[in-house]
């Protein structure tokens, strides 16, 4: 089933901000005080939002739930009278930045920005993908059209009709809210289990709802406005101005790179794909790639810009550590007054993964 998504609470902001610090140099270029793992809320946190296992154990893990899946899949297709061989080629894989994110560095600032117009993983060499063969094709084949139509409903579940997709009000959420999700969707659900986010919020609710209040604390508090009011300063003194916040430049990036995409996406809805030609669709596919358009090229320019002179500014402030130390001073007030509420999270946490 499709699961809505929950109100951003301070862990999961608290570790975009943090996240985004950890690009930050340090005055005089030096090492970093703090990191996010040094956060007094991670303690409690930890079971639901970070990971111990290396790539190569997360690629194991993930190899094995797969394997799960295909298993139970199969045991459930032949319940229904189905042939049905257990594909390991529909796992996922697990990728290693080995280095290719490291906005700590000067010289990757000046080549890509903050990585939203300059992607660095374009510049990556991708691997050769391997031959996908499913092990089911032939046996689909000497289905009749009618057995396969049987086949792919029991398989993967209720689909919307013509109709349904072609109008522009139908609600997607709603309908996989409710719709039969097939023998795989329930073997995924059996291996994967009730998503344990949506679990603890709902039994956690009201701490949720207070940690959301933490984090706008956290940002509204006079030392953070201060020390935002000093980066400001200096941004503006290098020709940046109108930025109250060390975030509003990436901000104000991503809703760039957001209208793009939706130009994109609109382009593509009222495109007449049934009665279009072969030029069509090929002028179609052109214009749909965006980092092509001189108007791509020129923001690209202008986040790397932006974004050396706010490195220059997080440094000349010390601002990671400050801000880091102003939220973990909160978040220790936070604990002091919730600790009864935060252990029992904690063991639910550990309890459910």
């Amino acid at each position: 089933m499709m699961r809505t998504t929950r109100p951003l609470t301070l862990v999961a902001s608290a570790a975009i901000l943090t996240a985004t610090l950890a690009g930050c140099s340090q005055q005089g270029g030096g090492e970093p005080e703090l990191s996010w793992e040094d956060s007094p809320l991670n303690e409690y946190t930890a079971a639901v939002y970070g990971s111990d296992l290396s790539p190569e154990e997360q690629q194991k893990q993930m190899d094995e739930q797969t394997r799960e899946i295909e298993e139970r899949t199969a045991e459930c297709m032949q319940a229904e009278g189905f042939e049905y061989v257990p594909n390991l080629q529909n796992g996922g894989v697990v990728f290693e930045d080995d280095g290719v994110w490291d906005p700590e560095s000067r010289e990757w600032v000046a080549q890509y920005g903050y990585g939203m117009f300059n992607d660095p993983w374009q510049d990556q060499p991708q691997p050769e993908p391997e031959e996908y063969v499913d092990p089911n094709q032939e046996y689909i084949e000497s289905l009749s059209e009618s057995e396969q139509l049987a086949y792919n409903e029991t398989l993967w579940g209720e689909q919307p009709s013509e109709e349904e997709m072609s109008d522009p009000e139908f609600d997607w959420n709603a309908f996989y809210e409710t719709a039969d999700r097939g023998c795989n969707g329930e073997a995924s659900d059996e291996v994967y289990g009730t998503n344990l986010w949506d679990k603890l919020y709902e039994e956690f609710e009201p701490l949720m709802t207070k940690m959301d209040e933490l984090y706008t604390t956290v940002q509204e508090s006079p030392e953070m406005v201060e020390l935002d009011a000093e980066w400001a300063s200096c941004m503006a003194d290098a020709g940046h101005a109108g930025y109250s916040k060390q975030a509003d430049p990436m901000n104000e990036l991503s809703e760039k790179q957001n209208a793009f995409y939706e130009e994109q996406n609109a382009a593509y809805e009222d495109f007449d794909f049934e009665n279009a030609s072969e030029e069509e669709l090929a002028a179609l596919e052109e214009q749909s790639d965006p980092t092509q358009t001189p108007e791509w090229k020129e923001l690209a320019e202008k986040e790397i810009e932006i974004a050396l002179v706010d490195l220059d500014c997080r440094e000349k402030t010390d601002y990671r550590d400050a801000s880091l130390r102003i939220q973990f001073e909160l978040e220790e007030q936070f604990i002091a007054d919730n600790k009864a509420e935060l252990e029992a999270y904690k063991a639910a946490a550990e309890q459910a993964s």
